[in-house]
């Protein structure tokens, strides 16, 4: 089969012929039909992330069809539409048998752990346990542009942060995981102001806030209302080039916000995100902070003064995906407009280095 081959950090990516993945008993091939191309992906392609060896074939966004399953797979078909999550779980530690099988104990990342999906087939272990089913109304480049983005900023909000409707959110980066939690902070009757340092991406999200449907939750106390950037009903659009974030988001917020959401993954977000919060708010860390960012200064002064609450948020398991898809039909929402470039697997390295740049808007989507 074909895949994207990078033989070691910041080598040129390439597509070579590799032998055809195997099933392990418990596992599952997928035959590869679209897979996103992440931040995640260029951190490992940087060597940021000490579990990558090499040679490596990156790609952890994926939907496709089954090809292959091992001999202890029960409930996983030839043939059927599926996606994963990028963090697998092997459902049988601690953390599986409590439900979180993000977090399991041996986990096991498909483009990191091992090879992935900027191929033609890719293997995910455990498969009865990781295998999600799609829904017949999404396809498979919708599919992957859920990859770990939409689901992380689904599980982020909705688990760890337990947004509500009515709470002000302000999200700080609008590439793929920002844009996701405003779509679905939008969906779920919140008021949200978007940052970004770039016109284009904050234009899309106005134009994502104006499609969604959302329910009949109004706005509560502390609700968006300034005029320093862009607004769309229940959305306020900050460009940091020409405002203060911070001082903006208190502003049009009525002190700060109920919750905050550093989807970029930078010491600078992660400190505004956090300065930009009320007394009593809630932090969300959804963007990655590896290689010499690993450890950025906090405003820890701030958290404690004004009892603030630090999140972190690792994906999703596999067992939520049905909730996630019910979230995305029952509001109508335009999944189809995260996706932005379509391209053929070997444009794989012109794509992982824009996004290294954070030129894309919307998700890039390679298609096997």
């Amino acid at each position: 089969m074909r895949a994207i081959v990078v033989d070691a950090p910041n080598a040129q990516p390439t597509l070579r012929d590799v032998p055809e993945p195997t099933p392990a008993p418990d596992g599952a091939v997928i035959e590869v039909r679209a897979t996103g191309v992440c931040r995640s992906d260029w951190h490992a392609w940087v060597g940021h992330d000490p579990t990558v060896a090499w040679p490596h074939v990156p790609g952890h966004e994926f939907a496709g069809v089954v090809r292959a399953v091992g001999e202890r797979v029960r409930s996983v078909r030839l043939g059927e539409r599926v996606t994963a999550p990028f963090c697998c779980g092997c459902g049988s530690c601690g953390p599986c048998r409590d439900g979180v099988q993000n977090l399991c104990e041996r986990e096991y990342q498909p483009g990191f752990d091992g090879w992935g999906s900027f191929s033609e087939a890719v293997h995910v272990p455990w498969a009865d346990v990781n295998v999600a089913r799609l829904p017949d109304a999404i396809g498979f480049d919708e599919a992957a542009a859920l990859g770990c983005r939409f689901m992380t900023a689904f599980a982020g909000l909705t688990d760890r942060a337990g947004l509500r409707p009515g709470e002000t959110v302000c999200i700080y980066g609008c590439g793929g995981v920002g844009l996701s939690a405003v779509l679905i902070a939008l969906a779920a009757g919140a008021q949200v102001v978007a940052i970004d340092v770039r016109d284009e991406p904050l234009q899309l999200a106005r134009e994502l806030a104006a499609a969604v449907r959302r329910g009949d939750a109004a706005a509560g106390p502390g609700a968006p209302r300034g005029t320093h950037a862009g607004r769309n009903d229940a959305l306020v659009t900050v460009n940091a080039r020409t405002h203060d974030p911070v001082a903006t988001v208190r502003d049009v917020t009525d002190g700060g916000a109920h919750l905050s959401v550093d989807a970029l993954g930078s010491p600078a977000t992660c400190a505004q995100a956090i300065r930009s919060l009320r007394r009593r708010g809630r932090h969300l860390q959804l963007g990655l902070l590896l290689g010499e960012d690993a450890a950025p200064v906090v405003p820890m002064f701030e958290v404690i003064r004004h009892e603030l609450t630090v999140l972190g948020g690792h994906g999703m398991p596999a067992r939520r995906y049905p909730e996630l898809f019910r979230f995305v039909e029952a509001r109508g929402l335009p999944i189809d407009r995260l996706v932005g470039e379509i391209a053929p697997l070997d444009a794989a390295g012109d794509a992982l280095s824009a996004v290294g740049r954070f030129a894309p808007v919307g998700a890039t989507v390679l298609r096997p």
